[in-house]
């Protein structure tokens, strides 16, 4: 039978809820991704834009690709076109290398990521380069509102050393590639639209992460290693899993006995229409077919 998309609902009564109460997230949804293939036959786990949960305003999509066989990604993404969304690729492992129809060109290394703004169309080839025949990363996509659906094509990309790593006390290390921790490290990328939060987590086993993020974001956690659970509850993420988290104003994370690393990725939501076709992503049928005849016809 065929698997109905979940619609996530992560209200709550904010009305009686005190400004400056603070008011832990919980898991309101916990699932798997979908093993998909993708490009030249890249497999991927797919874990936002699948068939249990199409999307989590503003994001679109969430793959991660993680193999040590080369024949499951050497084929890669060759040239393919983008419309009204951006795309937010971070490496852990290996190389992918880009390249774009206006002439941009680059490596992204493993550590690294490039936020990419396609806006009103962009044709570009990701390709994997070996790295001790291992391939680990993620993209994300970020929906655009409405007003920005037709900006110009932008990237922001940053090096591993460029990006800001805190370490706790505890040995805990958060990657900062958008957003700002409690503890001030502040990510590079600039986003005034979805004002996102994306931390790359890595706890020693029973230590704490506390994350405040704004009330109304809608926020997940991915565990990539290890597992993890809500402070002061049984609630648990074990590895490979995504929680999408209730609305609140604080994430209280604690390590597992195997410690964890894991993504924590929140946004504000757009709560606007989306049409989508493949590569496009626009607010009405009308523009989403306007945006197929315009690469059709080499406007891009």
């Amino acid at each position: 039978m065929e698997q109905k998309p979940m619609s996530v609902n992560t209200q709550c009564d904010k009305s009686s809820v005190d400004s400056n109460q603070t008011v832990p997230r919980t898991f309101q949804h916990i699932i798997k991704g979908q093993g998909v293939s993708d490009g030249d036959g890249v497999r991927i786990n797919r874990l936002i834009g699948n068939r249990t949960l199409m999307m989590l305003d503003p994001f679109l999509l969430l793959d991660e690709f993680s193999s040590d066989k080369p024949q499951d990604y050497i084929g890669g993404f060759p040239s393919h076109p983008h419309r009204g969304f951006e795309t937010v690729t971070y490496m852990l492992a290996g190389k992918m290398r880009h390249k774009d129809n206006q002439g941009n060109e680059g490596v992204i290394s493993a550590g690294g990521v490039q936020w990419m703004t396609a806006g009103k169309g962009i044709i570009h080839s990701e390709m994997p380069e070996q790295q001790a025949g291992l391939l680990q990363g993620f993209q994300l996509w970020v929906n655009l509102p409405a007003t920005e659906k037709m900006t110009d094509p932008a990237y922001q990309e940053f090096l591993p050393e460029e990006l800001p790593i805190e370490k706790g006390g505890q040995g805990q290390a958060i990657t900062v590639i958008a957003g700002q921790t409690n503890n001030g490290t502040k990510g590079g990328v600039n986003n005034l639209w979805v004002k996102p939060t994306y931390l790359d987590i890595s706890l020693p086993a029973k230590t704490l992460f506390v994350q405040d993020l704004p009330y109304d974001d809608n926020s997940f956690i991915y565990v990539i290693t290890g597992d993890i659970q809500l402070a002061g509850s049984e609630s648990r993420l074990k590895q490979k899993e995504l929680g999408i988290f209730s609305k609140g104003s604080q994430v209280q994370l604690q390590a597992g006995e195997s410690g964890v690393r894991c993504l924590l990725i929140s946004g504000s939501p757009l709560k606007e229409p989306v049409e989508r076709g493949g590569p496009f992503v626009m607010n009405t049928q009308v523009q989403l077919m306007q945006a197929f005849s315009d690469y059709r016809q080499g406007r891009f």
